[in-house]
């Protein structure tokens, strides 16, 4: 009981690391460049750091990668093109693969992989720089990507396929999807989780960062989707609503897959979690751009004390 008691206690301790580096990374980030995705850092950096060092059976890197450049589009003429899914390990019928669907996460997704050591942290000094894989806006052939989600809504819709040919193909390992909450006023969305729900898709799980807010404001004062969990089970998912801030809650419902139904886990989060100066700004939450030099140095100060 000892010994599980003390592994217990270290792979949260582990969590706890990882989600603070996330937050500080991204953090610095926007400091460094006068603004950024930060607020999906504050509310988001759990559910990755379970994801990586809990949840996800993904194949070790060898030591921490440095990104490749963009390699051009895959064509017959560019055979050598791969995607950025050589962070997340060689692929195998074994391994768990993961997808981002919002790319405005993609900041926090690099700022994962480098606190988790499959990133080098020289690679977030290539961010959205010209010839970069390191996007802003990441696609197919950023770190951890493997996917091009386009408009929001579309990359549910390419990870349930995935999910559906491994599980045709009789693979044991599982797909696990980030979404944001704004995505569930899409109606691709819940095409996707209709057709999910048919095909038995109970080796894809969702991970929603339900954090209340998008680009333009609250989500209830944008589209309600409310009452979300009970909509999700009507579409034929296994649902699970838990505090997205609770490295044990969201393991505890990872562990639910399985089952005959895709799991979709509603994680109840806050966009200014860690960083306490980003209440502020509610509800304009999405993007981080200083009005001032006044205003970054009083966010420099904020960010130095959260995290010193």
């Amino acid at each position: 009981m000892a010994g599980g008691k003390d592994a217990k206690e270290l792979w949260q301790q582990d969590v706890r690391r990882i989600a603070r580096g996330i937050r500080r990374r991204v953090a610095e980030h926007v400091l460094l460049n006068g603004g950024g995705y930060l607020s999906q850092a504050c509310s988001s950096a759990e559910i990755f750091s379970v994801l990586y060092a809990r949840v996800m059976n993904l194949a070790p890197v060898e030591k921490p990668l440095v990104p490749a450049p963009f390699g051009g589009v895959p064509s017959e003429k560019n055979l050598s093109y791969r995607t950025g899914g050589y962070f997340n390990g060689a692929p195998s019928a074994g391994a768990d693969r993961f997808f981002l669907s919002p790319s405005q996460y993609s900041l926090v997704l690099y700022a994962a992989l480098v606190e988790t050591g499959r990133m080098a942290p020289e690679g977030l000094l290539q961010f959205n720089g010209d010839g970069s894989s390191v996007e802003m806006i990441g696609a197919e052939h950023s770190p951890g990507m493997e996917i091009m989600s386009g408009s929001l809504g579309q990359g549910i819709s390419q990870a349930a396929g995935i999910a559906m040919a491994r599980k045709r193909r009789g693979e044991s390992g599982r797909v696990w999807l980030f979404m944001s909450d704004g995505e569930f006023q899409i109606g691709q969305t819940w095409e996707a989780l209709q057709a999910m729900a048919w095909h038995n898709l109970d080796n894809m799980g969702i991970f929603i960062d339900a954090n209340g807010y998008q680009c333009d404001g609250s989500v209830a004062s944008v589209m309600n989707i409310e009452p979300l969990d009970r909509r999700l089970d009507a579409f034929g998912a296994a649902v699970v609503k838990v505090n997205g801030h609770d490295a044990d809650a969201l393991a505890e419902a990872a562990a639910q897959i399985g089952g005959g139904r895709p799991l979709a886990v509603i994680c109840a989060t806050c966009p200014w979690q860690g960083l306490e100066i980003l209440k502020e700004r509610d509800p304009r939450f999405h993007y981080v751009r200083f009005s001032s030099e006044e205003e970054r140095l009083r966010y420099k100060q904020a960010i130095s004390s959260a995290f010193q």
